[in-house]
This record gives C-alpha cells, sequence and structure tokens, in this order.
C-alpha cells in the first residue's frame, strides 16, 4: 500500500485520516479556486472507528493514511454523518476493503446510502449514542443543513465535534488546523462557503447556533468535513460568523451585476456606480463573464442592494445574466433592494425580465429600470449616475434599519 500519505494528530484519540483534492475547480457550479479537503477522521477507542469516508478517486489515499497509524482492517465501525457523494463516494470500497462490524448513519441517511450505493445500514437515532467501550460517540441530526439525512457527532472523552458540513469550507492546504491559517482566507472561503451552500438554510443555522448551548456538548475541537479543524478562540470565531451570516443584516453595500455585448450595457453600469459611490454607499461592480456565479453570490451575503443589467438578445435576458438570476434564486436571499437596467436594439425586454425575476426573489425595485436604446449618451448616462445617487439613499435606509 501507497505510505506516502500520513495521519495527523487531531486529538489523543482522534487522527485525521482525509485527502486533499488540490485541483478541484468546480464543485456543482461553484468555484473552488483553492481546491478542498475530504476530511475523514480516525477514533482509536476501543471500538476503532472511522468517522466519514471521502469522494471515491480518493480512496486509496485514505486507506494510506488510514494504514500509516493502523491496519484498516482493524477499524470496527465507520458513522457517516452525511451522505453526499464527496463524503461517501467511497464508502463500498471501504467496507470491502475494512469488513467493520457495523456502519452507522441517520435513518434519513440510511435511505441515501441503500439509494446511492444498495447499502444496508444501521440506523442511530437523534440524541441516541454508540458505546466505543472506553468512550461513546452522541448523535444529533441537523436536517437540511445541508441535506436531509445530516448528523453531527460528538466524542465526549475528546470533546470533538464532527460536525460534517457545518462550519466548512474548500480550501486545499498542507496545514489541517484553522490557527496555521490566515485568517482573511478563512473568512473568505467560510464566507463563499456559507453563501453558495448554506443560504437557503439560514434559519435552520440560527435554530442550531441557538440550541447548541442547550446540548451540553463541551466543544474543544470542532471537526468538519471541509477545510480546517477549528480549535481555540477560533471555535468562538466561526461560529460568529455563521451566526452574522444566518442573520442576513444587509449593509450599505450594492452589488452591481451584468454583461454586455458592445459595451453600451457596461457604460450604464459604470455609471450607476458612480452614482451609488456619490451618495455614499460601497460598490462590487461585477461583469459576469469575468466573475463567477459563486463569487457574485458571495458578495451579495453582506450587500443590501443588487442591481442587475443585461442587454436584449433574441427577445431575451443575456445567458449570462439569466444563468446568475435563476443561481440566486435558489439561494432565497432576504433584504435585498433592487433594480435592472440595460441597453437594446430593436425591442429591449431584457429590463423588464430581470425585474420580474428579482420580483421573484422577494427583492424590492428600489427604482424604475432604465433602458437605453443603443448607445447611452451624456444625457442618459447622467440619468443612470442619478439612479445610482437615488438607490445609495434607499440602501443607506436599509442597512440601517434591518438587521
Amino acid at each position: 500500500m501507497n505510505t506516502t500519505f500520513k495521519f495527523r494528530r487531531i486529538t489523543e484519540h482522534v487522527h485525521w485520516v482525509g485527502a486533499i483534492d488540490w485541483n478541484i475547480r468546480d464543485f456543482h457550479g461553484y468555484l473552488t479556486n483553492r481546491g478542498t479537503t475530504y476530511n475523514a477522521y480516525l477514533i482509536l477507542a476501543d471500538k476503532i472507528t472511522l468517522i466519514d469516508t471521502v469522494k471515491a478517486p480518493f480512496k486509496n489515499e485514505l486507506l494510506a493514511r488510514i494504514a500509516s497509524i493502523i491496519e484498516p482492517t482493524k477499524i470496527d465501525y465507520i458513522v457517516s454523518n452525511h451522505s453526499e457523494m464527496d463524503h461517501s463516494g467511497s464508502l463500498p470500497q471501504i467496507i470491502e476493503a475494512v469488513k467493520p462490524e457495523k456502519v452507522f448513519a441517520s435513518k434519513m441517511g440510511t435511505k441515501a446510502l441503500k439509494a446511492h450505493f444498495g447499502l444496508d445500514v444501521a440506523p442511530v437515532e437523534n440524541g441516541g449514542t454508540l458505546d466505543l467501550g472506553n468512550m461513546a460517540l452522541t448523535f444529533v441530526e441537523t436536517k437540511m443543513l445541508h441535506w436531509p439525512d445530516s448528523m453531527v457527532s460528538y466524542l465526549d472523552a475528546d470533546k470533538v465535534l464532527f460536525s460534517q458540513d457545518g462550519f466548512g469550507m474548500h480550501l486545499a492546504t498542507s496545514e489541517r488546523f484553522s490557527d496555521e491559517i490566515d485568517r482573511a482566507v478563512m473568512e473568505q472561503e467560510a464566507a463563499k462557503y456559507f453563501a453558495n451552500i448554506l443560504l437557503p438554510y439560514s434559519p435552520l443555522v440560527e435554530k442550531l447556533l441557538a440550541d447548541l448551548p442547550g446540548l451540553g456538548l463541551d466543544i474543544e475541537i470542532l471537526a468538519p468535513d471541509h477545510g480546517p479543524v477549528w480549535r481555540g478562540d477560533n471555535i468562538g470565531w466561526i461560529l460568529g460568523l455563521w451566526g452574522k451570516w444566518a442573520k442576513q443584516s444587509p449593509t450599505n453595500k450594492a452589488v452591481i451585476v451584468y454583461d454586455t455585448m458592445w459595451g453600451s450595457t457596461d457604460l450604464i453600469a459604470r455609471a450607476i456606480a458612480d452614482g451609488l459611490i456619490e451618495g455614499g454607499t460601497s460598490v462590487e461592480l461585477m461583469k459576469l463573464r469575468a466573475s463567477h456565479r459563486s463569487d457574485v453570490v458571495t458578495e451579495l451575503l453582506d450587500a443590501g442592494a443588487i442591481i442587475a443589467g443585461s442587454p436584449t438578445i433574441n427577445n431575451n435576458i443575456f445567458p449570462t445574466v439569466a444563468d446568475l438570476l435563476y443561481y440566486i434564486k435558489g439561494l432565497k436571499p432576504k433584504n435585498l433592494i433592487g433594480a435592472a437596467f440595460g441597453s437594446y436594439g430593436w425591442s429591449g425586454e431584457a429590463v423588464g425580465q430581470i425585474e420580474e425575476k428579482l420580483k421573484e426573489m422577494n427583492v424590492e425595485l428600489a427604482h424604475e429600470g432604465f433602458k437605453a436604446n443603443y448607445v447611452p449618451d451624456a444625457e442618459a448616462l447622467e440619468s443612470c449616475r442619478k439612479m445610482g445617487k437615488a438607490i445609495a439613499k434607499k440602501c443607506e435606509v436599509l442597512s440601517r434599519t434591518v438587521g
């Protein structure tokens, strides 16, 4: 077996045996330009237990890291906290190689693993425990954070909460602990992860954070399935960030998203941006053939306004803009005002269509949409600047009154 890959000690009894995916750049439509990790954890208890597995192509890396500390066939139990393929893809092969006594998952997880792989695994109860001999695991369901089967597992002996996709991020690093990594990088990647994956479930995040103290879990290590392991002051830091993001409190910031064919819509976007800046609003100007949709959504996480622009093509919204609007709609953002703009040659339907999409997302229209026929002249661009300034006033009021 390949012995290049080594375990990393997390606590006295817990060891990281996961995989680092340095090269992944797309995670079901989400731009992962810093790669990711698939974290798995080996508990050296009387009953040796593996928490989660890894994406199928990384099976050998997982087995090699396990083999660097114990013979893999000594594993007694496997716990699947989350059945999504990046954590369960190698599970059938690992079961075949390890031949554990039992595999455990939540009740919904057992159904998912049966549907995915035809596996029959043992269900655990919400709040139930698993005796590992000299220590125990406690299971807490976290349904829809972010799949119906999701649960977390708590190891009493070492005060470790295995939080599956909770409090994770897509970040490939040689460091395993958060206090070994630049906080600015972690905050950026954690925000991107929350915005693109957890945002629709913000009310459930708020409930989980409110319920955690009542669960009586003394957490000294927070071990997610992606990204660094949290310890010390960084645990409170990431919990605080998730609480802030879940509230979706708008700031005095506007995100202008658009695409352009011959530059006219670009001129409008820049004029609106100038008006917003003059009105005291922070601006992110994001042309969609230069900015990925997952980065746009990350900027929207603390924004108060989304202003979307498109030329009209074949009586419709430009494809990149349409793609973004459908993507945002699925993420269910709250507390946003918005507006639409664009240029056109013949018919000019795109602006009205954008407004309809914004309404479908419960975005309050803060200004009448602006349309320019062909190239906007100086008078038209001055109107755009005034439009930006008017939206800035409403954005500032929103940031003060909603939180």
